[in-house]
């Protein structure tokens, strides 16, 4: 059996390359969309600075005068500059307005590609990584990665660009009013920065260890939701509920550490930019009442107190941005872990086939010769190009001989699990294999259908090398009927149509009359309408095998192979199964795997393994006369677990 799926998280550390290559899905797709947001950005923040500009002209010419001319004196400039801060007070509201707009579309038109690649790429990946990666662990990297990300790219980049544009204009006004503030201001704004910079970085490692946390306690919950029952069979809901709340206490602990990190940062640079407040309005208070030159852009001149309030409400400006950049550093923390694993689940490579040769529609001509169809005719053939030869093309017709020759293999290195197994099975065999859990039983159907692939050894289907056929032409001339089924969210005709996409209703019907499922499915509600959900929970398990059985039909494959079918269901209902296997093995050859002896008693061969080597192999009746293991299990002396 495969290695059960660890628990695994990447130590990785978090690199900002997986930034760069965000926004690449970013710009590839909204690229003109996003210079829109960035020009909305600009003026967003450009007229908040200019709005604060404004008021210290409203002061220093309108106000202040105001008190010795009367009002008629300045009414006229007073509208002026009343109107010209609505006009961009008007511009500032509806840039802020539409670009959260336009990155909800970015942003989720983002998620959607990175959803798309990262199932497009996992459909290809081998079943080896699927043994190795927890399900739950998975299904978080879709969910809850996912949705950091979607919040970097819908909320914090932009916020972190208008930020970032604010803090340039604000800057460039202080200088622009008064160069000895703006110095004083830089020295805070450094502090803060390096205030940001240690608890930022804190805040990264344990705002990647959260993520990781909740990937754990997610891969747990999955866990124990499929295996409910044996929990609760076994009455393990004390256990259970202890090592949850042990995961659940490590996820405590990191989300505590991550957050208390990260809300710590905005008080205290709350408090420093207030202390920067209160130096400013002493000092620029002093440079009033002193009427010390103050130099600026504009030159050498004596500082009034409208440049002094505008000063001091550009600081409050800078000092609240820097803290909401503080508090973006943490949202880009957990959204670059995740984006590592989203990421990595795109880069993993995919299941290797370097296949050449293919399945195809066939037709023998008035000589026996094979042909390539363009239509679908019954006849099957391998399409063989020798591509190394003489360039030829040959057709072999599908017939579903197997052999394996001196086949070793390990699902891990140091832990071999077949050795040096040789078997055949000529077109319409029944071969069957028996012995105790992990002796390698189901460990031979997987290599046949090359779901892993051998080291050492050969495997030969109608003459050809297996790893020269195609994946996914191989896997198509192979049905399977497994113990576990597995039955998708539609209707039970859909659930046939599975196994062969292009069947027609009627292929279909006949699949399930050929399977023994016809009859119980007139039953349902509404027939092959009746639409299943969660695994089909709400029929039998008899019921559920028999529409794999007719799933499996409809395909029509020369080959099948059967992984204890029966082993899950009563007696009176693998009478039913039982029935409907034969009518589908008949004509066939057949890969049977079962713990119930008398399901194999009718093989052309039954293999006995054991751990891992062929021990004998021979008919029903041979075995028997041999009084070797075989005999011993079916006598009862030995018991197959």
């Amino acid at each position: 059996m495969p290695p059960r799926p660890q628990r695994f998280v990447s130590d990785k550390k978090i690199d900002m390359k997986s930034l760069k290559r965000l926004m690449s899905y970013v710009l590839r797709r909204y690229g003109m969309r996003f210079v829109v947001v960035f020009i909305c950005i600009c003026l967003s923040s450009v007229s908040t600075v200019i709005v604060n500009n404004f008021m210290a002209k409203l002061i220093d010419t309108v106000i202040i005068p105001g008190l010795d001319t009367g009002f008629d004196a300045i009414r006229d400039k007073l509208y002026q500059i009343i109107f010209n801060m609505l006009i961009f007070d008007i511009l500032g509201l509806a840039a802020a307005v539409i670009y959260p707009q336009i990155m909800a579309v970015v942003g989720q038109g983002t998620i959607k590609s990175l959803r798309d690649d990262m199932f497009e790429n996992m459909e290809t990946l081998p079943i080896r990584y699927f043994d190795r990666h927890a399900h739950g662990e998975i299904m978080s990297t879709y969910t809850n990665d996912v949705g950091t990300i979607r919040m970097l790219v819908g909320q914090t980049i932009p916020q972190a660009l208008s930020s970032l544009l604010s803090i340039a204009v604000i800057l460039f006004s202080m200088v622009n009013y008064s160069i000895w503030l703006t110095v004083f201001v830089l020295l805070v704004a450094y502090l803060m920065f390096v205030i940001t910079k240690k608890f930022g970085g804190k805040s990264t490692k344990y705002m990647a260890a959260q993520q990781k946390s909740i990937a754990e306690e997610e891969g747990f919950i999955e866990e124990m939701m499929e295996g409910l029952k044996v929990v609760k069979v076994f009455t393990h809901e004390e256990e259970a509920r202890k090592d949850f709340d042990r995961v659940n206490e490590q996820l405590f602990r990191d989300s505590e550490t991550a957050n208390a990190t990260a809300n710590s940062l905005m008080p205290i640079l709350a408090n420093v930019g207030n202390i920067m407040y209160v130096v400013l309005a002493i000092v620029g208070g002093l440079l009033v009442v002193m009427k010390i030159p103050n130099l600026s852009l504009k030159g050498v001149s004596t500082i009034s107190i409208g440049v002094i309030i505008s000063f001091l409400s550009l600081s409050r400006q800078l000092s609240h941005t820097i803290s909401q950049v503080s508090q973006q550093v943490s949202a880009i923390a957990m959204a670059l872990a995740g984006s590592d694993r989203v990421f990595a689940l795109i880069d993993e490579k995919p299941e290797e086939d370097e296949g050449y040769v293919m399945l195809v529609n066939a037709y023998k001509d008035e000589n026996g010769e094979l042909h390539e169809a363009d239509h679908h005719t019954g006849l099957w053939a391998w399409k063989h190009y020798h591509a190394q030869s003489d360039h030829s093309t040959t057709y072999v017709e599908l017939k579903g001989d197997i052999q394996m020759v001196d086949v070793d293999f390990a699902y891990e290195p140091d832990k071999q699990v077949l050795f040096d197994v040789s078997l055949y099975a000529h077109p319409g065999q029944k071969i069957a294999f028996v012995g105790a859990t992990g002796a390698g039983k189901t460990t031979i159907t997987n290599l046949i259908n090359r779901f892993y692939d051998i080291p050492d050894g050969k495997i030969r289907y109608d003459g050809i090398n297996v790893n020269k056929i195609k994946k996914p032409d191989l896997r198509r001339s192979l049905g399977m009927v497994l113990q576990d089924v597995n039955l998708f969210t539609g209707t039970v005709m859909d659930n046939i149509r599975y196994g062969k996409l292009d069947a027609t209703d009627e292929e279909c019907i006949n699949a399930a009359k050929l399977a023994n499922a016809h009859d119980f499915i007139m039953r349902l509600p509404e027939g092959y309408d009746t639409m299943l959900t969660g695994n089909g929970q709400q029929l039998s398990q008899g019921q559920r095998q028999l529409l794999s059985i007719a799933r499996a039909a409809v395909a029509d494959p020369p080959v099948m192979i059967l992984d204890e079918a029966t082993s899950s269901i009563d007696t009176r209902t693998e009478a039913l199964v039982q029935r409907g296997m034969d009518n589908l093995m008949e004509g066939r050859t057949v890969f049977v795997i079962a713990h119930r002896l008398s399901t194999v008693r009718n093989s052309d061969a039954i293999m006995v393994l054991d751990h891992g080597h062929i021990v004998e192999r021979g008919t029903h009746e041979q075995l028997l006369e041999q009084k070797g293991i075989y005999y011993q299990l079916y006598t009862g002396a030995f018991e197959l677990e």
